[in-house]
């Protein structure tokens, strides 16, 4: 860490705890639809697995997205 660089922990708690939230949305989401999928198309079990990582791959591109944006935003340290 550079020398007079503090660790802004209200920007780290927001941050954090808004990727739980979103994540948890965005997972969801990705579960959800990956059992719509496999329902519609009625997919055997590998079938199901690769929606399956197929979404969750979208969803973590997603929450990395989300992190970087709030990191901008939301800086981790700050000097002082």
């Amino acid at each position: 860490m550079a020398q007079g660089r503090r660790i802004n922990w209200l920007n780290v708690v927001t941050v954090v705890s808004a990727a739980i939230l979103i994540g948890a949305e965005v997972f969801g989401a990705a579960f959800a639809g990956s059992l719509g999928d496999r329902h519609l198309v009625r997919s055997r079990r590998s079938g199901a697995r690769v929606l399956d990582v197929v979404f969750v791959i979208c969803g973590l591109a997603i929450m990395a997205q989300f992190i970087r944006a709030a990191h901008r935003i939301e800086p981790f340290t700050t000097r002082g």
